[in-house]
């Protein structure tokens, strides 16, 4: 089994996601132990950022820009999609609060649907999402 790290560095909806994970330097933390939970934008989720937003955050002077965005999808422990309940206020490495709504069997945060496809990894889960979480 593979850690979170190798799941991002090897899906190929994942790219934009791997390129802002090495370059805030969370595949360090995110090959660690953990366990951890991450929501994680696919690249369609990237697409809907306000046009340059994402390749401004990549240039090197923007690194903890980069690190606080890409840590509000990370959470200590692991949660699996069926352990995702309505009114969950889940914490996030960034400080954010992320609120879990269930309806009608469809788990979203913030209105950012979690598609039911989940990676087991041996330091967590992976949740995919279509919507990049960004601090308001």
């Amino acid at each position: 089994m593979s850690n979170i790290t190798q799941v991002v560095n090897t899906d190929k909806y994942l790219k934009t996601l791997k390129k802002g994970v090495h370059a805030s330097d969370l595949d360090q933390l995110l090959s660690s132990r953990g366990p951890f939970t991450f929501f994680a934008p696919n690249d369609i989720a990237f697409e809907k950022l306000e046009n340059g937003m994402m390749e401004g955050l990549l240039e090197k002077g923007n690194k903890q820009q980069l690190t606080d965005l890409m840590n509000n999808h990370i959470v200590n422990g692991k949660i699996l999609f069926k352990d995702l309940k309505n009114g969950d206020k889940l914490n996030t490495l960034g400080g954010t609060v992320l609120a879990v709504e269930v309806q009608n069997g469809k788990v979203s945060i913030g209105g950012a649907v979690i598609l039911e496809r989940e990676a087991r990894i041996t330091n967590g889960t992976i949740h995919s999402t279509d919507t990049v979480f960004v601090k308001s």
